[in-house]
């Protein structure tokens, strides 16, 4: 029944993230379950007659996509999108983000990036206090992992969240592979007490391609829980 109750406030953040929407707009389609929710919501929309493009941030959200009948492209053709619409596994009350808990933080980045706008949709688990809880995706490149483990661990301590970073494993117990073909550290940390400044350490890595640190690109959280859904806008 919790499920069930989580399931239904994904999808009320997911609805409301559609009211964003206008006609001829060229989106970024997020991944993970709660953006799986608008994929579906959105394509509802275009089968009624709505007309977007969009680009998706991952192979999966691809798939759903393409399926469900929406239109997509690729950044290299819409290289300036209006609108991101995304999940997120931590948000705190900044609007700065923990993402990549299913993989695809490196495309979920550069989207959000090319993004006039990114809306970030979530149920009320996800609200935080402060970052760190849920472990850290750090992608990396497989060649030098110890080193490059050692460093991240390194730069962490320094910054006052001590913890150890292990290796992704995908369910036959080979490290899991992103969709550009690298790997990824989880940092259990359990609190961050300066998300800007770890990001900026950990973006000097050599080894290190992207984190799940996603600081100054949301400009607005749909937040649903159990007492409705709230629209919070970064100040």
């Amino acid at each position: 029944m919790i499920t069930m109750d989580l399931e239904a406030q994904k999808r009320a953040a997911a609805a409301r993230a559609l009211e964003f929407v206008r006609p001829g707009m060229r989106l970024g389609l997020g991944s993970g379950s709660t953006a799986k929710h608008f994929v579906e919501l959105l394509a509802q929309r275009v089968r009624a007659g709505l007309e977007v493009i969009a680009v998706p941030t991952s192979e999966a959200t691809r798939s759903d996509a393409e399926r469900l009948g929406i239109a997509l492209t690729n950044l290299d053709e819409a290289p300036e999108l209006d609108l991101t619409v995304d999940g997120a596994d931590e948000i705190a009350s900044d609007l700065s983000l923990i993402k990549g808990g299913g993989g695809a933080l490196l495309r979920e980045k550069i989207v959000a990036s090319a993004s006039l706008r990114m809306i970030v949709i979530a149920d009320e688990s996800k609200w935080v206090s402060s970052l760190g809880r849920f472990p850290l995706p750090v992608e990396v490149v497989p060649f030098g992992l110890a080193a490059t483990r050692r460093a991240v661990e390194a730069a962490a301590a320094d910054m006052g969240c001590a913890g150890p970073a292990l290796l992704r494993r995908a369910k036959d117990g080979h490290a899991f592979v992103t969709d550009g073909g690298h790997w990824i550290l989880d940092a259990a940390f359990e609190r961050i007490p300066d998300p800007r400044s770890l990001a900026e350490r950990l973006d000097g890595i050599a080894g290190v391609i992207e984190h799940g640190l996603f600081i100054g690109l949301a400009d607005a959280a749909i937040i649903a829980g159990s007492s409705g859904v709230r629209v919070l806008e970064r100040r």
